[in-house]
C-alpha cells in the first residue's frame, strides 16, 4: 500500500504537507518530523449533502419567510427577528458570562414549539447539562437531546439518528474530527470541524439551525483563525463586566440581520432575563422636584434601537497639580476634549477641577449623539444645577462649540416622546420635529445658547 508522508510537530501536534524550519502553530524550531500516513486508514464521517442547482435570483424566496422566533425577544431582535433555518452563527464570551445558558434557554424555547434539539457538549456532562437545564427551567421540553463527547464524527452519527432542527455544539475548540491527526482546538480541527457543521446546517433537502460556542482569548476576542468568522453567517458576542449582573448581546456580523444590534439581559439564579425596556434600566427614576445636581439624560442608539441614558458628572476640588479625569464610560482623551471645549467656548472654570463621568447601568459611550448631555450633566456638577428628569440631551458638540446634528435624530425624538419627556435640546437642523406629540424642542446653536437655559 503507498504510504503518504506528512510532517507532524512533536510539540503540538500541528500536521503539515509539506516541510518548515519553524513550526507555523507552536513557533518552535526544529520540531517537524515526517511520519507516515496509510491512505487506507479509516477517514471521519463524511456529511451527505444533498445537491444544489443554480437558480434565478428573482424565484429564490425571502429569507424572513425562514426565521424561526423564540419568546426572548432581546436575542429575536439581535439575531434579525429570529434565527434563519439554514444558518450556521457562533456565541462567543468570557467564562462565566452565560454563553452556555443563553443557548439552553433558546433551546428549550424551541424544543417547547415542537422543534427537535441536540445540544452536543464537548466540555459538560449530561449530568452537568441537566442540572444547569433544571435550575433555569421549569419544564424540561422532551425535544431536547444532550450527548456529551469530543468527537464529532459522534456528533454526526447521532445528528443522522436524531434529524434535529437546531444544533448546539459547545464548545467547536474542543471536537476533533478522526481523519485529522492534531489536537482539538488546532487551527486545522477547528476550521474542519466547522466545516462540518456548515453543510449540515446549509443541506439543501434539510436545512438546519446551528449555534456553535466560540472560546474567548485573554485579549477578548474570538480564539481561532480569522476564517472562522468568515465561515459562519453570524457572530454573536456576550458581554459584561465583573460581578454585573447586566450582559448585552452584540452582533459583530450577521448576514440576515443588522451588524452591531445589541440586545440587554440580566443574570439572575433562573438564568438570562430578556430586558424587554432597557430604557427604564439606565436610568433612575426621580420624583419631579427631587432632581440633583450633576445628573443629565440623552437617547443613545445601540443598533438600530433607541435608549434613554442617564449620564453622571462630579466637579470637586482639586488639591493636585494635575486634576483627575475619570470616564468610566468613555476614553480619557474624549473627555478631555469635552471640558476644554466646556472651558473655551462656555467660560466654565475646570482648570482646578477633579471631573468623574459614569453612565448609569455601565454602559459604554461610543456615538457622539451623547457628547452634549456629558457636557450638560458636567455644568450641573459643576454650578451646582439640577436639571429636571423630564428633559433630554441630543447631540454633537464641534470645537468650534457649534452643535452638530447626528444620525436618526427623529427616531431618538420619538423614543423619548414614547417615554414621557417634555423637552428636547437638540442642534438646528434643516428637518422640521415640530409634531412629535407631548415634546417641547429646542433647537441651540451653540453649548452656550444651551447652558443659557439653566445658568442661574
Amino acid at each position: 500500500m503507498k504510504k503518504k508522508t506528512v510532517f507532524k510537530c512533536s510539540n503540538c501536534d500541528y500536521i503539515s504537507p509539506g516541510f518548515f524550519g519553524k513550526c507555523p502553530q507552536c513557533n518552535e524550531w526544529n520540531t517537524l518530523e515526517e511520519i507516515e500516513v496509510s491512505g487506507s486508514e479509516k477517514t471521519a464521517t463524511t456529511v451527505k449533502r444533498s445537491k444544489n442547482i443554480a437558480k434565478k435570483l428573482s424565484t429564490i424566496e425571502d429569507r424572513n419567510a425562514f426565521r424561526v422566533k423564540t419568546s426572548i425577544e432581546e436575542f429575536n431582535r439581535v439575531m434579525g427577528g429570529g434565527i434563519v433555518r439554514d444558518s450556521i452563527s457562533i456565541l462567543t464570551a468570557k467564562p462565566g458570562a452565560g454563553k452556555s445558558t443563553l443557548l439552553l434557554q433558546v433551546a428549550n424555547d424551541l424544543s417547547s414549539s415542537g422543534l427537535k434539539v441536540l445540544y452536543a457538549s464537548g466540555e459538560e456532562s449530561e449530568v452537568q447539562i441537566k442540572q444547569r437545564a433544571t435550575r433555569i427551567t421549569d419544564e424540561i421540553s422532551e425535544n431536547i437531546y444532550v450527548y456529551s463527547d469530543t468527537v464529532l464524527d459522534n456528533v454526526l452519527e447521532e445528528i443522522d439518528k436524531i434529524d434535529p432542527d437546531f444544533i448546539i455544539l459547545d464548545s467547536i475548540q474542543t471536537f476533533t474530527l478522526n481523519e485529522l491527526q492534531s489536537r482539538a482546538g488546532t487551527p486545522t480541527q477547528v476550521m474542519e470541524c466547522a466545516h462540518k457543521m456548515v453543510e449540515i446546517a446549509k443541506d439543501v433537502e434539510r436545512p438546519r439551525m446551528v449555534f456553535l460556542v466560540g472560546q474567548m482569548t485573554k485579549q477578548d476576542e474570538l480564539a481561532g483563525v480569522r476564517a472562522l468568522e468568515h465561515l459562519v453567517d453570524a457572530v454573536l458576542l456576550i458581554e459584561n463586566e465583573d460581578n454585573e449582573e447586566l450582559r448585552s448581546l452584540l452582533t459583530t456580523k450577521n448576514r440576515y440581520g443588522s451588524t452591531g444590534e445589541m440586545g440587554f439581559f440580566l443574570m439572575t439564579q433562573q438564568g438570562l432575563k430578556s430586558l424587554d425596556n432597557p430604557s427604564e434600566y439606565f436610568m433612575t427614576y426621580r420624583e419631579e422636584g427631587s432632581e440633583l445636581p450633576g445628573s443629565a439624560l440623552s437617547v443613545i442608539r445601540e443598533g438600530t434601537r433607541p435608549i434613554i441614558l442617564e449620564i453622571e458628572a462630579l466637579s470637586s476640588q482639586s488639591f493636585l497639580p494635575y486634576p483627575s479625569r475619570i470616564g468610566e464610560c468613555m476614553r480619557r482623551e474624549h473627555l478631555n476634549t469635552l471640558i476644554s471645549i466646556l472651558e473655551q467656548r462656555a467660560n466654565l472654570k475646570l482648570i482646578d477641577k477633579d471631573i468623574v463621568v459614569k453612565t448609569t447601568g455601565g454602559i459604554k459611550l461610543k456615538e457622539p449623539a451623547s457628547n452634549l448631555a456629558v457636557m450638560m450633566s458636567i455644568f450641573s456638577s459643576r454650578r451646582d444645577v439640577a436639571i429636571d428628569t423630564s428633559t433630554v440631551f441630543i447631540g454633537d458638540v464641534g470645537l468650534t462649540g457649534e452643535l452638530k446634528s447626528v444620525p436618526s435624530l427623529e427616531l431618538r425624538l420619538k423614543e423619548a416622546s414614547r417615554m414621557g419627556f417634555k423637552r428636547a435640546f437638540i442642534p438646528i437642523v434643516s428637518n422640521k420635529f415640530e409634531n412629535i406629540e407631548g415634546l417641547k424642542i429646542y433647537k441651540c446653536k451653540t453649548i452656550l445658547d444651551v447652558i443659557k437655559y439653566f445658568n442661574v
